[in-house]
């Protein structure tokens, strides 16, 4: 399967070593800065067959690639999301999915008009710990469930948001929880019956004064199921990134799944005794080297198996368009000082341009 990557920055060595995982047939890497890609294609041997771009658009008409990863600053996935579905081409998008909701949809609909796959890059949901707490779910050994909490405990300097200029700003990107958190924020909603009624948030900007958007967040989510859920993120936390966990509170269970990125299970228990909780424990443990996890690598087996099957990919479309509804009803919450009632009408991330001038 012919495939290219999109985006050469700092995500992109898992797409490619993912990519190399699964045997695709890498044509071709682009980024507007042809340095990265250079420096990508070096540091991952690949041949003199796999073309440089610095123009998207070009590289797909020329390569034609079946499969397409798209990892470049936020505020641009929408838009080359969109050419590449026009094109017929298979995609891979890091989260978030888009910006807006309008173009969230507006991705969903035309992916379905060009039955083209659309995987969004939430890969936490591939971790071992993730995937043997989700079972618990889907074979509800919670029973009823009362709540669940994630929190995203991380810091970013200076320096990293001096690296790329779009970081922290609300036209490329958004600020702590729609970059850091929204892979566990993507988790708890999964988790706890995805379907939400109301959320109420506060978000405040207090130790990046360079940035426009948030550095801090928190959150109640109440669940049409008669859950709730609790969000805390930030990059505030000194002097470098704590943790990512993940609890989940039922009536006859109770789950911490801890970490870099909640890719090990911390505690581990059931009434029906099912299971030995320290063999759990031992066997469903990872320790990756970053907070990215091992979960690139499964997600594109999924991805191209989904292609090949003609079937939904595991995170699809929809999925990241939920992701990205919570993350813009906490902003909206925060910024209105009212609780938001979902399904959440068109929202941006520019409607909070100037939220903390």
């Amino acid at each position: 399967m012919k495939y290219a990557l999109i985006g050469c920055g700092r995500i992109s060595p898992n797409h490619l070593a993912a990519a190399k995982a699964n045997n695709l047939e890498i044509v071709a890497i682009c980024d507007i800065n042809k340095d990265n890609a250079i420096d990508k294609k070096i540091k991952f041997e690949l041949d003199d067959s796999v073309k440089i771009y610095t123009d998207y658009i070009e590289m797909l008409e020329k390569e034609k690639p079946q499969l397409a990863a798209i990892a470049t600053e936020s505020g641009k996935h929408a838009a080359i999301a969109l050419d590449c579905i026009d094109r017929g081409c298979n995609i891979i998008i890091e989260k978030p999915i888009a910006l807006s909701l309008k173009d969230a949809d507006e991705i969903i609909k035309r992916s379905k008009e060009k039955n083209v796959k659309v995987c969004a890059c939430h890969q936490n949901r591939f971790n071992k710990s993730i995937q043997k707490i989700r079972d618990a779910v889907d074979k509800k050994r919670f029973g009823r469930m009362f709540y669940g909490t994630a929190h995203i405990r991380w810091c970013r300097d200076h320096e990293y948001y001096d690296r790329a200029s779009w970081r922290g700003t609300w036209e490329q990107d958004g600020g702590a929880l729609m970059n850091q958190c929204i892979h566990n924020i993507d988790l708890l909603r999964w988790m706890m019956g995805d379907e939400i009624v109301e959320v109420v948030g506060m978000t405040d900007r207090l130790n990046h004064p360079y940035i426009e958007a948030e550095d801090l967040g928190i959150a109640l989510v109440r669940f049409k199921n008669g859950s709730y859920g609790i969000i805390e993120g930030t990059t505030d936390i000194y002097p470098k990134n704590l943790e990512e966990t993940l609890y989940l509170f039922g009536e006859k269970g109770t789950v911490k799944a801890g970490g870099a990125s909640v890719n090990r299970i911390e505690e581990w228990n059931f009434s029906d005794m099912l299971d030995n909780a320290e063999e759990v424990k031992a066997r469903f443990h990872e320790n990756p080297p970053n907070v990215y996890g091992y979960g690139h690598t499964p997600l594109y087996a999924d991805v191209i198996d989904a292609i090949e099957k003609d079937r939904k990919p595991y995170v699809d479309a929809e999925a990241g368009k939920r992701a990205l509804e919570l993350v813009l009803a906490i902003y909206k919450s925060a910024a209105t000082g009212e609780s938001v009632k979902l399904p959440l009408d068109e929202c941006s991330t520019l409607d909070f341009k100037d939220r903390f001038k």
